[in-house]
């Protein structure tokens, strides 16, 4: 059962943050209140859903102990019992679920980024295949992809590409994505017809914003130079190239996509301040492990995740032991929810037995 308490509790709350937010407070204090409000309105929703089942439930009860009623109605009332059992049950799911704690990181844009492992030139065209299978899974949700940063690989695909992902619960889908990626596939250069194993490595950091992370200018050194690569006669003419040094962490972020240096800077600045934010938060959740493992895996990037098995058409997830024999519509985007929502799902049947619910 859930404690009534505790959802009465979160029903005062949330009439609250309406009330001060219709008071007309100060910018930054809206700010904040908005973001409470969006975080408890779906737990709220749910549990004023519950309330009215469990309501009409009860008065489906008492009509079937009333003896005055005929055949038809108890019948009728037999059955809208069982519905709103259902509901109830399914409703009461939903609320354990909304209780769990929140990771305040959930609701935000991700910094996305791919790197080729170990296997040469086929584990940069993998990285490159792992990259457009997120952009495709992308597009099924609305999301924005904004590439940052970008080093091709000899024969194609990427050493490294970074890319900002922006849209709604980025980082509640894809935060379970950073590992070691495996391929297991006969390379187009592969002669033998043998089959190579290569690997990509997969970091997803949520986008801190400027309240989440306060960095001193004083802590930074930032350093320009000229892009190489790609650019016709921009290369080597100006110095567009930024590098950012953030000395207490020691942080280092260099970008050069963009001609204007003032974008390039906006960019690095991005990209910083996501991983001055994912080291702060690391730190937190190692604390927090000490005491409890509830993480899907370790989250470690050096762990392998998932390999992809190009000959036998399969995609295995090792962290909870999925495997789908669907690795063309993972590629495409189209299967990827299906091990994403897996992974989910059991990370919240973790939770919820650690917290009781």
């Amino acid at each position: 059962m859930l404690a009534q308490e505790k959802l009465n509790t979160l029903l005062s709350r949330f009439d609250q943050i309406e009330h001060e937010m219709a008071s007309g407070p100060e910018p930054k204090v809206y700010i904040q209140l908005s973001r409470d409000y969006s975080e408890l309105e779906p737990i709220v929703k749910a549990i004023r859903e519950l309330q009215k089942a469990e309501s009409e439930l009860a008065d489906a009860q008492a009509m079937l102990e009333d003896s005055s009623l005929d055949a038809d109605m108890k019948e009728l009332a037999q059955t809208e019992r069982d519905e709103l059992s259902s509901a109830v049950e399914e409703l009461t799911q939903k609320v354990r679920i909304g209780l769990l704690p929140r990771d305040k990181a959930d609701s935000h844009d991700v910094i996305l980024e791919v790197r080729a492992g170990t296997g040469g030139d086929e584990a940069a065209l993998f990285a490159g295949d792992l990259f457009r299978m997120y952009q495709r899974f992308a597009d099924t949700r609305g999301w924005k992809v904004e590439v940052l940063s970008t080093s091709e690989g000899d024969m194609g695909g990427f050493k490294e590409i970074t890319a900002a992902v922006t849209g709604q619960e980025v980082y509640a889908k894809l935060k379970f994505e950073s590992g070691v990626h495996r391929v297991q596939r006969v390379p187009d250069t592969e002669s033998q017809g043998r089959i190579h194993t290569s690997a990509a490595t997969v970091a997803v950091l949520p986008q801190a914003e400027e309240v989440d992370v306060e960095i001193n200018p004083a802590d930074l050194r930032i350093d320009t130079y000229r892009a190489s690569g790609a650019g016709g006669q921009h290369v080597n003419t100006t110095d567009s190239a930024v590098r950012i040094v953030h000395n207490p962490t020691g942080i280092v972020v260099a970008v050069q996509d963009e001609r204007s240096q003032h974008k390039n800077k906006d960019r690095a600045m991005k990209l910083l301040r996501a991983k001055i934010y994912e080291v702060e938060r690391e730190r937190a959740a190692s604390e927090r492990t000490e005491a409890r493992r509830l993480q899907v895996g370790s989250g470690d990037r050096s762990e392998r995740i998932r390999t992809y098995n190009f000959p036998q058409g399969r995609v295995t997830d090792h962290r909870i032991g999925l495997t789908l024999y669907k690795l063309d519509q993972m590629m495409a985007g189209e299967a990827t929810s299906e091990v994403i929502d897996a992974l989910i799902m059991d990370h919240q049947a973790n939770l919820l037995a650690a917290e009781g619910l």
